[in-house]
């Protein structure tokens, strides 16, 4: 055999192994596509009621050594597990996170779509949803804690699941989006909330939305998760993204709280680092911006650098 036929034969092999070793190797999946609008999750709402968004609420997903939490999205007054989340659910998706949602505090026995109109009920009654949720994620997954990410009212009544129904254990990081730690309305909530109590009227007292009562200043709601001088709980990381253009959590401060020794917090103003940011409540839950320091949030040993640029109010981009 001359020389010629050994190199023919020898890239012939080679060629074939490349092949079948190609064969073999499982397809990488394409990114799911991304869209920073807060109002990205109503088509797949529509085109599939009562479903979930493209990438999350895979209970056979496995958790990697880089990101081993799973990720729960806890929507805010109003939204739905689809509805409220559709920046989110392909970028964590994309990044490598395993991503849930649901729907928490809807009319019960609503048809659709009234039963994706979610956080209408009291929040220590959300919190037992959020509560068998995050154990049916462990369950799931196999991992030992999940990390949160909530909108507005998704970012105060987790504290109920993780201060007062044991889940300070199960919640490795916190990142609140709009919070309102003390509660939103000032001064002119918590004469609300002084009126209602001195007449003895139970909770909640608000019709349909009984949620909103428990989210004004001096509200028993918040005097529990207030129990011990702060609502955060040692253990559990915590970042609050905050927008000065919020026309619901009023005033925006109300989210930026400090906390108690031996506990991590973390507080973002958007536009400290970016006068072209003009988030308001819901522009700050589809932005590309804001959702860069979530990202960061979650995995702060791999920080990516934050893009300014020009955001609307209401849509977010």
């Amino acid at each position: 055999m001359n020389l010629r036929s050994v190199l023919r034969r020898t890239v012939a092999a080679a060629s074939s192994a490349i092949l079948l070793a190609g064969l073999a190797a499982p397809a990488q999946a394409e990114p799911l596509p991304e869209n920073y609008n807060f109002f990205g999750g109503i088509p797949f709402e529509l085109s599939n009621p009562n479903g979930s968004l493209p990438g999350t609420n895979d209970y056979s997903c496995t958790p990697t050594a880089k990101h081993p939490n799973p990720v729960v999205l806890v929507h805010g007054t109003g939204g739905g597990s689809q509805t409220n989340w559709g920046a989110y659910a392909p970028l964590l998706k994309n990044n490598g996170y395993c991503v849930f949602s649901f729907t928490y505090g809807a009319l019960p026995g609503a048809p659709w779509p009234v039963n994706q109109i979610g956080g209408t009920r009291p929040l220590a009654q959300s919190a037992q949803q959020l509560k068998g949720t995050v154990e049916r994620v462990l369950k799931a997954t196999g991992a030992k804690k999940v990390d949160l990410i909530g909108h507005s009212q998704g970012t105060l009544m987790p504290s109920y699941y993780v201060k007062k129904l044991g889940g300070a254990g199960t919640v490795g990081r916190y990142v609140s989006l709009a919070p309102l730690w003390r509660g939103t309305g000032g001064d002119l909530g918590r004469a609300a909330s002084v009126f209602v109590r001195g007449l003895n009227i139970r909770d909640p007292f608000f019709p349909v939305f009984e949620s909103i009562g428990d989210m004004l200043p001096g509200s028993r709601f918040l005097d529990e998760v207030w129990a011990g001088g702060t609502p955060y709980a040692k253990g559990v990381e915590y970042t609050n993204i905050s927008t000065r253009y919020d026309e619901l959590v009023l005033p925006y401060t109300s989210g930026q709280l400090d906390g108690p020794p031996g506990t991590t917090v973390r507080n973002i103003v958007v536009q400290d680092t970016c006068g072209q940011d003009f988030s308001d409540h819901l522009a700050i839950a589809g932005s590309r911006r804001a959702a860069y320091f979530v990202l960061n949030a979650l995995d702060p040993q791999h920080p990516r650098p934050v893009p300014c640029y020009v955001v609307p109010p209401f849509f977010g981009a």
